[in-house]
């Protein structure tokens, strides 16, 4: 499912536009969801090399690479929802679901140990994102994790990590 639509007129709450794309629960499918990502963002008018672009692909990879490891169900897809609003502050707001519904990420702020390969993804989210949450899926068993950047001309948008705190 590919699916945009145009500029619209109406409430704030609404897309201005919106990208949305299931695709395998695989790291092939997770690589791909953070090219489209990147891809749709350029065409809209946010860069390839700019903030915006950048610290929105690092949150897309993060969330896909969530949702396959730890939210695959053999057989199953997971779906990423990318959208933008107007009105202020404007946000751009990518979705990643999942069908598995037990898995649901940890709020936490604290660090693994030291030297653990993982568990840091969504820390990075949220150092990155101007909000972000869980939320059972609307349309199913499983869960979405979504995160927000509210553009310039609302709040300032982070600047991407350059060095993660562990590595210090």
């Amino acid at each position: 499912m590919n699916n945009e639509t145009s500029p619209s007129q109406g409430a704030v709450s609404h897309p201005v536009r919106e990208f949305a794309m299931r695709f395998t629960s695989s790291t092939r499918g997770a690589r791909l969801a953070r090219r489209l990502v990147s891809h749709r963002l350029d065409s809209w008018g946010h860069p390839y090399t700019g903030d915006v672009n950048e610290t929105l692909a690092l949150i897309t990879s993060e969330l896909a690479a969530n949702a396959v490891r730890h939210g695959h169900v053999a057989g199953r897809d997971f779906h990423v929802r990318l959208s933008e609003t107007g009105g202020s502050p404007r946000t751009l707001r990518v979705e990643v679901t999942d069908t598995r519904t037990e898995r649901v990420p940890l709020l936490t702020a604290q660090e693994p140990p030291g030297d653990e390969e993982s568990g840091r993804g969504l820390l990075i989210v949220a150092r990155l994102a101007s909000r972000w949450a869980v939320a059972p899926r609307a349309d199913g068993p499983g869960k979405s994790v979504w995160a927000e950047l509210w553009l310039p001309g609302g709040a300032p948008v982070p600047a991407p990590v350059r060095h993660f705190p562990a590595n210090a």
